[in-house]
């Protein structure tokens, strides 16, 4: 009991601290409005924090990297894996909103709109570039300082050992900012209690509808994704020997993925697993650890439904050419950003409401999602580990890469 009480008292006491204040809206009604600003504040020290984060976690993991001839196949097969099952999900989520469409039934739920539409090729401008240094510093330039870190972070590499220096400068940055979003985080309970009582207060619990219904095309698409595409990744890689091989050593990681809710805890029940498959060395050492922190199938698929989710809060239509393709890219990004920083998913949403030009209220709804979420896309994220690194030894090794195995 306290082993479980461990692994998730970081959702309990979030999901505590929201029923705590849906209760107090359901109460009080708008006389709860006194507490916006305990919530306002706690979305202030989320968005200040963010910008150093996400840009000493990029910079810090690209001048860290050590180059090697030996593996180069392998990576650049396992980025293709990586980002072609990322794109598959994220495409799959969105055709399940569009048979299930959520903003159906949240017309009486719709948020004040604050969006001011600008021609395209402004908006690409603004969304990859600034004009200025110090503009950067704004969440409104997130993906254009996104850009800037992966430059730091390859003139970082470039440098040798002239760079060794700043790489452990911005290593330092990394491990510091990322404690600085722990200390944050400790007050979401306070802080989206307080904001979510204000919702319910001023909206109205038929915001609960909202989150039902969004939460149930999400665990079905997962639940979807994890038996019927999992299963197709190892016919692929291995035909049907290769789903034996991979539904058979599957167990132990998905029931620890759910039991400690980290991909990273699950590293070694994902390396044993892939041993047991057959898997070689050279690779599963790479991609299960790499995919840990940067192959998200699970957080693709909640992060399109939170876009959905919060377009359809603001009165707006998920289902343009522009809109969605600039979903699928925000969704690749996510992924990548989010591994290796603790409560990454709300980072990833911090990203595509700037992206997107949402105000501040946009990140509340988006994070309930995604705690609500987090078991079912750990497992999906973490066990689609090794299906993954199945395939990337199909198109390394050859076909009959299982046939030379025990």
């Amino acid at each position: 009991m306290n082993s479980f009480y461990n692994n998730y008292k970081g959702i309990i006491w979030l999901l505590a601290g929201i029923l705590a204040g849906s209760i107090a809206g359901l109460i009080f009604g708008q006389r709860v409005s006194i507490l916006k600003p305990i919530g306002d504040i706690f979305l202030n020290l989320l968005f200040t924090a963010v910008i150093p984060l996400v840009f000493f976690s990029i910079a810090s993991a690209l001048g860290g990297l050590k180059e090697t001839s030996k593996l180069s196949k392998m990576m650049g097969v396992m980025t293709l894996v990586f980002l072609a099952t990322v794109l598959i999900s994220a495409s799959l989520t969105i055709l399940a909103v569009k048979i299930f469409p959520i903003h159906e039934h949240m017309a009486a739920a719709t948020l004040t709109e604050t969006i001011v539409k600008k021609p395209f090729g402004d908006q690409l401008t603004q969304l990859l570039t600034t004009s200025e240094f110090f503009e950067l510093m704004s969440r409104k330039s997130m993906l254009a300082m996104i850009i800037f870190s992966v430059l730091t972070g390859f003139a970082t590499l470039r440098s040798g050992e002239s760079g060794a220096a700043f790489s452990r400068f911005l290593h330092s940055g990394n491990e510091v900012f990322k404690n600085v979003f722990v200390i944050i985080m400790k007050l979401a309970p306070i802080g989206l209690g307080a904001y979510f009582a204000y919702q319910v207060g001023v909206f109205g619990p038929q915001l609960f509808g909202t989150y039902a219904r969004s939460l149930g095309i999400y665990y079905g698409t997962g639940a979807f994704y994890f038996i019927f595409l999992f299963t197709f990744y190892a016919f692929v890689a291995g035909g049907v020997k290769g789903i034996k091989k991979y539904w058979k050593n599957n167990i132990i990681p998905s029931a620890t993925a759910v039991g400690t809710c980290s991909s990273i805890a699950n590293i070694p029940a994902n390396l044993d697993a892939a041993e047991k498959m057959g898997i070689p060395q050279y690779i599963s050492n790479v991609t299960i650890p790499l995919g840990a922190t940067l192959h998200k199938d699970g957080s693709s698929i909640s992060s399109i439904i939170k876009m959905a989710v919060v377009f359809a809060l603001f009165g707006k239509g998920f289902d343009s050419m522009e809109t969605i393709a600039l979903a699928l890219a925000m969704t690749v990004l996510v992924s990548i950003v989010e591994g290796g920083i603790p409560n990454g998913g709300y980072v990833g949403e911090l990203l595509f409401i700037s992206a997107y030009g949402f105000p501040p209220e946009a990140l509340p709804p988006a994070m309930i999602i995604g705690t609500l979420v987090d078991p079912m896309a750990t497992l999906l994220n973490s066990t689609g580990d090794t299906v993954a690194a199945m395939l990337v030894t199909r198109f390394t090794e050859g076909k009959n890469w299982l046939s030379t195995k025990a």
